[in-house]
């Protein structure tokens, strides 16, 4: 069994510190003999001459009289708990007051305990001990906490890590099958994660925002298009213009995506970080005046998630070279996009658009197509 109990012994020269401070030296002399055996005693006959005393030694606890002339216990202890240096140690005051308002104002303002003058010597180092172990348990609980939360941070750590590296690798995938879109995906993230920072920067949809945890959102990104996981070769990299029948074929990639992330979270507990990877999927091919598919929605009605991405992807698509148009170059697409204000796009968004659009430029400058 673990010994609790605190360390009494004179040859230890890791005994523990108290201050004892009372006006009258006869308590203080009695007081220190009593306590020197076991503890290093520092006498303060007065609350001055203790803060002077903290500036040199810090105790591990403070016996302190109510009753001094110039600053009373009281005082002094709203001044030791307004002090950061000062305010964790634990104070016991030393009392000839027996009425119950006096303690309980003294515990009020943060005492631990109160100990009545005159005090017997076996009382003095038991209420002493008591506390000194009290003092140390909650040491060792904020040490097993703090390990505790780290152990908490490196677990949580590896989920994410974990998750980042599924989300990678199935991005990775889809786009491995999607020859006529490299690079989109990690293009598409840093547009978003642009967007997102001036939005927060500008205090945008700042109630929505808040909600959210933005690195599962950029995560989660990487997961809009996979859906075209099940949509066949010859139509995925066709050298040409769709079909009517091909693109309609071509838009069930937006409702299997979804189908794919449900069916993941379905049988899985952790999937906060697939949150807004079903929204994502789900709306980014949803236009703000209700032209978009698969379900037609309209301003509002279509979560942030998807408006934001439907920017991302449009302006990628549009400097990307593809076997039916040329590449647009980034001027001409930032003015089609904000051409789609009010229509196509959320034109509150447009207007973020328009103040990251030269980051736009660099992403791609650097990340190349």
């Amino acid at each position: 069994m673990e010994n609790t109990s605190i360390n009494t012994n004179p040859a230890d020269d890791n005994r523990h510190k108290i201050i004892m401070v009372d006006d009258n030296m006869t308590n203080l002399t009695i007081g220190r003999s009593i306590l020197k055996p076991y503890y290093k005693v520092y006498p303060a006959p007065s609350a001055a001459n203790l803060f002077e005393i903290l500036e040199k030694v810090h105790p591990d606890l403070i016996l302190l009289d109510i009753e001094m002339p110039q600053m009373d216990g009281y005082e002094a202890i709203k001044k030791l708990k307004a002090d950061p240096r000062f305010k964790a140690i634990p104070v016991i005051f030393l009392t000839a007051k027996s009425d119950e308002n006096s303690e309980l104002e003294g515990f009020d303002l943060g005492a631990v305990d109160y100990i009545s003058k005159p005090f017997s010597g076996p009382l003095l180092l038991k209420r002493i001990a008591n506390q000194l172990l009290i003092e140390q348990q909650k040491k060792k609980l904020k040490v097993y906490a703090e390990n505790l939360e780290m152990k908490v941070l490196d677990k949580t750590k590896e989920v994410v890590n974990l998750q980042s590296a599924v989300l990678s690798t199935v991005a990775d995938l889809v786009e491995f099958r999607d020859s006529l879109t490299g690079g989109h995906v990690a293009r598409t993230q840093l547009y978003l994660k642009a967007l997102t920072g001036e939005m927060i920067r500008e205090r945008i949809y700042a109630d929505v925002i808040k909600t959210w945890d933005i690195e599962f959102f950029l995560l989660s990104a990487q997961l809009h298009d996979v859906g075209k996981i099940a949509i066949s070769d010859s139509i995925l990299n066709k050298n040409g213009k769709l079909t009517p029948e091909e693109f309609e074929i071509m838009k069930t990639h937006v409702t299997v995506g979804v189908e794919a992330i449900n069916r993941i979270m379905r049988h899985t507990t952790e999937h906060a970080f697939l949150r807004h990877a079903v929204l994502i999927a789900g709306a980014h091919h949803e236009r703000w005046n209700g032209s978009g598919y698969p379900a037609g929605l309209k301003e509002k009605d279509i979560p942030l998630e998807g408006r934001l991405m439907a920017i991302a992807d449009v302006y990628d698509a549009l400097i990307s070279v593809r076997p039916y148009k040329k590449s647009f170059s980034h001027e001409e697409a930032c003015k089609i996009i904000e051409s789609g204000s009010g229509s196509y796009y959320d034109p509150v968004l447009i207007n973020i658009f328009k103040n990251v659009k030269p980051e736009f430029a660099r992403i791609v400058r650097e990340i190349g197509m």
